[in-house]
């Protein structure tokens, strides 16, 4: 039996997904708190990726939990971290088009009832594939709508949450506040220096392995430029 709707407003369906951004002292060690405590709480790890932009430790980890343990999930992420920098709750009613699903599921219901009927009394043999060939249709579509119903359920039940781990602030996703901090442009100045440094290095590297073409490309110009001024002194 198809369950019921939600219809009043204690029993509507809300997909919730949340964001957070913190700066942390360790990014992949708070990850894996996070990650713990994401699965004692009956929920799981959807994905989680780590990266060294400009040497500064960022990392970003999605999970799924229990829609009525957000709160205290929230609660306890805030508690992992040197500074929450960013937070958010996004909340949408999917119960309009929930109840959308059941009235389709309702129509396709007494549709295929009908053609079960009319199967029982069928004898000619075109007459019995043709009422089969939409008896499977009809299946195919009422097991779609099904199994969005069934999608709808879960992710009501489990909120979406992304959290956005950086031992710098401003590698996080978002616009800080007080973007004039002098040890932090201090910092970025260090790291901008680094990054050219390494620029150039590699600048250097790749000469000195293209010097295989460029040098005797490079002598042979000079070779004909110092010919041909000599033949021009000459004349």
């Amino acid at each position: 039996v198809q369950e019921a709707a939600p219809t009043n407003t204690q029993n509507r369906l809300v997909v919730q997904e949340s964001s957070m951004s913190m700066v942390v002292a360790d990014v992949r060690q708070v990850s894996d708190k996070v990650v713990e405590y994401a699965k004692s709480s009956g929920g799981y790890m959807i994905s989680t990726s780590f990266s060294y932009p400009e040497d500064s430790p960022f990392g970003s980890v999605i999970l799924r939990i229990p829609s009525d343990k957000l709160k205290t999930s929230l609660d306890y992420f805030r508690t992992l971290g040197i500074r929450v920098t960013s937070e958010n709750i996004l909340g949408t009613d999917v119960t309009d088009q929930y109840v959308d699903l059941q009235a389709r599921l309702n129509t396709l219901s007494q549709t295929k009832a009908k053609f079960e009927e009319i199967m029982s009394r069928a004898t000619m043999v075109q007459d019995i594939l043709n009422v089969q060939r939409e008896l499977i249709n009809l299946q195919d579509q009422i097991d779609s709508l099904k199994g969005q119903q069934l999608y709808l359920e879960q992710t009501a039940k489990l909120a979406k949450m992304t959290v956005y781990l950086s031992t710098d602030e401003f590698a996080l996703p978002y616009r800080p506040t007080n973007s004039f901090r002098p040890e932090v442009i201090f910092k970025q100045a260090v790291r901008s220096l680094v990054s050219n440094a390494r620029n150039f290095a590699g600048l250097g590297i790749w000469t000195v392995v293209y010097g295989i073409i460029w040098i005797p490309l490079l002598v042979l110009v000079l070779f004909v430029w110092r010919r041909k001024k000599r033949i021009n002194s000459l004349q």
